[in-house]
C-alpha cells in the first residue's frame, strides 16, 4: 500500500458507506474521494494516451481509455495491492462478499487515487497510475480495441437479431455520486445486468455480463 503523509485520508478512502451505519462516530465515507479520484484517474490516463499516441484519433483514444479504467481493471489493481482486506465494511456488506465485489473494489481504488492526489499531489498520483494501470497499455493495444457494448451489439446483429436495448432499472445516490443499475435486453429478454457510477459504465458492465454468458 502507498505511504500516506496524512493517514486520515487513507482511512477515509478505505471507508465504505455501509460502515457508517454501524459506526456513528465515523463521519465520512469514501464517496467524495471516489468522485475526485475518478476525475483525476481519467485526466492522467487521457494525458498519457494523448502523448503516447500522437497519430491516433479521438475515437481510438476514447476506446483505449475505457479499456484501461473499467471496473474489471481497477478491481484487478485492488486485488494486486490486497486492498479488499483493508476496506472498512459493515458486517452485512462483508458477509455479502463485499471484499471481492469488483465494483466496490474499483470504487475504493478511485477513492485512494483521490486521497493520494490531496495528500501528495499530481506527480505522485501519476506514478501510482502509471505503475498500476498504464502498464496494461501494450497488452490492450496488441488486440482489437472494442468495448463490451460494441462487441455485444456486433455479436447479436451477426446472429440476425435487432440491436440490444438498454434500460435503467435503478438510479440512486446524491447528484455528485450517482449509482446506476442497467439491464440489456435482446428481443425483450434480459441478457445481462450491470452497475456503475454513470449510465454509460452500467451499460458497459451489463454488456460484459451478457458476453460472459454467451
Amino acid at each position: 500500500m502507498i505511504n500516506f503523509i496524512h493517514k486520515d485520508l487513507l482511512e477515509t478512502a478505505l471507508t465504505h458507506k455501509s460502515y457508517l451505519n454501524e459506526h456513528p462516530e465515523v463521519k465520512e465515507s469514501n464517496e467524495r474521494l471516489e468522485f475526485l479520484g475518478d476525475a483525476v484517474l481519467e485526466f492522467v490516463i487521457t494525458e498519457t494516451l494523448y502523448k503516447s499516441f500522437p497519430d491516433k484519433q479521438e475515437g481510438y483514444l476514447t476506446t483505449l481509455r475505457a479499456n484501461l479504467v473499467n471496473t474489471q481493471n481497477l478491481a484487478e489493481v485492488a486485488k494486486k495491492l490486497n486492498i479488499g482486506g483493508l476496506i472498512h465494511l459493515s458486517r452485512g456488506e462483508e458477509d455479502g462478499g463485499g471484499r471481492e465485489n469488483p465494483s466496490l473494489l474499483a470504487d475504493t481504488v478511485e477513492a485512494i487515487i483521490g486521497a493520494l492526489y490531496l495528500d501528495q499531489g499530481l506527480t505522485k498520483v501519476e506514478e501510482f497510475i502509471k505503475a498500476n494501470l498504464a502498464t496494461e497499455i501494450p497488452e490492450k493495444t496488441s488486440k482489437p480495441l472494442k468495448d463490451p457494448k460494441s462487441r455485444f451489439q456486433e455479436y447479436i446483429q451477426a446472429k440476425g437479431y435487432p440491436a440490444p436495448k438498454y434500460k435503467v432499472l435503478k438510479e440512486s445516490g446524491p447528484d455528485h455520486n450517482r449509482d446506476f443499475v442497467v439491464q440489456v435486453m435482446v428481443e425483450g429478454k434480459v441478457a445481462g445486468e450491470g452497475t456503475g457510477k454513470s449510465k454509460g459504465r452500467a451499460e458497459q458492465e451489463a454488456a460484459k455480463k451478457a458476453l460472459s454468458f454467451l
